[in-house]
C-alpha cells in the first residue's frame, strides 16, 4: 500500500510539472480566469492556434515555440522568431533584390466594398498580446492596443474553417509610377517631394493592417497578394525590377508552401546600420510610392501624430535631402535619393530611435522628416536620434518645410522635430552585426 501511495504521489507531481511546462496547457479552458486581461490572453492564445493550424493546412510549417525551425545567434539579432530564412547579402551586383526574408504566409478573406469576399494572403509580424506573440513567433508590441477605438484599425473575425476575415481589401493592380521633383529655389531640395507619385497598390477606406481580433488582441497583418496581384516588396525572381510585380506566378510567392519572400530595407538606429525592416502600407501616397508600400488612407486615423509616449505610433526620422553619393563607404541617404529612380534602385535609409526589444516599440512609424541646410557634399549620414537632435540644435538640420504640423508636440525622443502627418508600417525584422552581412540563414527562398 505504501508503494502504491508513493507511486500515485509521483504521478500527481509529474502531471503538475508537465502542465506547467507545456506551452499548450499554460491556459486551460477549465481554469478560472482572474481578470479581463487574462481572459483576452486565453482567447488570443486559442486564436493563435487557429492561425498556426491554417498554415499547416496550406502546406506550410507552423511555428513551434518549443521546437523552432531556426535558432538565431546574438550576432544575427533576429526579432521575428517565426521567420523561415534571411538572406543578409547586400551587394546588389550579386543579389539584385538585396537583403530579403522569407515569412510564413496565412490565407484569409478580404471583404470587398460590395460585401462579397475575395481570398487574400497575408503575413503577421506583431501582436499586442504577449502569449499570442510568443505562440505565433512574432514581436510583442503592447502599444498597438492603443489603436482600438481610434478609427485607424479594422475588425477581423474567423470563419468556422479557421480563416480570418478582414473588413477591408487591397487592390494590387495599379501600376506604380514616380516622377522626381524639381529643385527648390534655394537649391537645397531636389527629387523630393516627387512631382508625381502613384502607388502600386491602394487599399479601400476600411483596410488597416492593425486588425482587432474577437479576443481583443491586435495583430499587425499585412496583405501581400490576392487575385489582383502581389505586393511590390515581393522581388522579381530575375532581379529588382518591379515592372511585372503583379505576376501571381512569381516563385517568391509560394501559396502551396504558405510562405512569401519580401525585400528588406536598411536603416540606422543607435549609431548602427542594418536596421532591416519591411514596408507594407502607409497613410500617404507619396511614401507608399517611394517605399513600395500599399496606400492605406485609414492609417491616418491612428492616434496620435507627433506624440510620444502615448498613442499607437513611434516617431522616426527620414531626411528629405540626404547625400546622393557615397563618399566614405557609409552609403547614401534620403527620400531624394530614393525618388530619383522610378525602378527603386535605392531605398531611403531612415533613422530610427529604438528596436523591438523595447516594449515602447510599435510597427507604425510617425514620419518626422528633416531637411539639411548645408551643401550636399557636407551632409553626414544620420545614424541616431541623438545625432539628429544635435544637428537640429545647431541648425545643420531643420524640420522639413513640408511637414504638416509646424510646431513640435509632446515628444520625449525629440522636442525639435515636427510630424509630417504620414504613417508608415515598418515591421523590424533583424539588426545583425557586421560579421553576419553576406551570409544566409535557414531557407531564404521558396523550394
Amino acid at each position: 500500500m505504501k508503494n502504491l501511495k508513493t507511486l500515485l504521489l509521483s504521478l500527481f507531481a509529474t502531471a503538475i510539472f508537465t502542465a506547467c511546462s507545456n506551452d499548450d496547457t499554460v491556459i486551460n479552458e477549465e481554469q478560472p480566469v482572474a481578470s479581463a486581461k487574462s481572459l483576452t490572453s486565453f482567447k488570443a492564445l486559442k486564436e493563435a492556434k487557429i492561425l498556426l493550424n491554417s498554415i499547416k493546412q496550406d502546406g506550410g510549417t507552423p511555428f513551434n515555440v518549443l521546437r523552432p525551425a531556426l535558432s538565431f545567434t546574438s550576432e544575427q539579432n533576429v526579432f521575428l522568431p517565426s521567420v523561415l530564412g534571411i538572406d543578409f547579402r547586400i551587394d546588389r551586383s550579386v543579389v539584385p533584390a538585396g537583403p530579403t526574408a522569407r515569412f510564413p504566409m496565412f490565407q484569409g478573406w478580404e471583404t470587398l466594398p460590395n460585401g462579397s469576399r475575395r481570398k487574400g494572403y497575408y503575413v503577421i509580424t506583431e501582436a499586442s498580446d504577449k502569449k499570442m506573440a510568443k505562440k505565433l513567433g512574432v514581436i510583442f508590441s503592447p502599444r498597438m492596443a492603443a489603436s482600438i477605438g481610434s478609427g485607424g484599425e479594422q475588425r477581423g473575425y474567423f470563419t468556422r474553417k479557421g480563416r480570418l476575415v478582414f473588413e477591408g481589401s487591397v487592390d494590387f493592380s495599379p501600376k506604380r509610377s514616380l516622377v522626381a521633383g524639381p529643385a527648390s529655389d534655394d537649391g537645397l531640395l531636389f527629387g523630393f517631394p516627387p512631382a508625381e507619385a502613384n502607388p502600386g497598390a491602394i487599399a479601400d477606406d476600411k483596410w488597416s493592417s492593425y486588425v482587432v481580433l474577437p479576443s481583443g488582441a491586435v495583430i499587425n497583418a499585412q496583405l501581400v497578394a490576392n487575385s489582383t496581384g502581389i505586393h511590390d516588396r515581393i522581388p522579381n525572381p530575375n532581379g529588382n525590377s518591379i515592372a511585372d510585380q503583379d505576376d501571381l506566378n512569381n516563385p517568391n510567392l509560394a501559396i502551396n508552401q504558405a510562405s512569401v519572400v519580401m525585400q528588406l530595407l536598411d536603416g540606422w538606429q543607435n549609431g548602427k546600420p542594418y536596421y532591416f525592416h519591411i514596408v507594407t502600407d502607409t497613410s500617404d501616397p507619396g511614401p507608399a510610392t517611394i517605399e513600395l508600400g500599399v496606400f492605406a488612407p485609414r492609417l491616418a486615423q491612428l492616434p496620435t501624430f507627433g506624440l510620444f509616449p502615448g498613442g499607437s505610433m513611434l516617431p522616426f526620422s527620414p531626411t528629405a535631402n540626404g547625400r546622393t553619393t557615397d563618399t566614405d563607404g557609409f552609403g547614401v541617404q534620403g527620400l531624394n535619393t530614393a525618388s530619383l529612380s522610378d525602378q527603386q534602385v535605392q531605398d531611403p535609409t531612415n533613422t530610427f530611435p529604438i528596436d523591438p526589444r523595447d516594449t515602447r516599440y510599435a510597427p507604425m512609424w510617425d514620419a518626422h522628416v528633416t531637411e539639411f541646410t548645408i551643401p550636399e557634399n557636407e551632409r553626414p549620414i544620420l545614424r541616431s536620434f541623438a545625432e539628429v537632435n544635435q544637428l537640429l540644435a545647431n541648425g545643420t538640420l531643420i524640420p522639413f518645410r513640408g511637414n504638416a504640423n509646424p510646431s513640435p508636440l509632446a515628444n520625449s525622443l525629440s522636442d525639435l522635430l515636427t510630424a509630417t502627418g504620414a504613417i508608415i508600417n515598418c515591421p523590424v525584422i533583424t539588426q545583425p552585426s557586421e560579421s553576419v552581412i553576406g551570409t544566409q540563414i535557414g531557407s531564404p527562398r521558396n523550394n
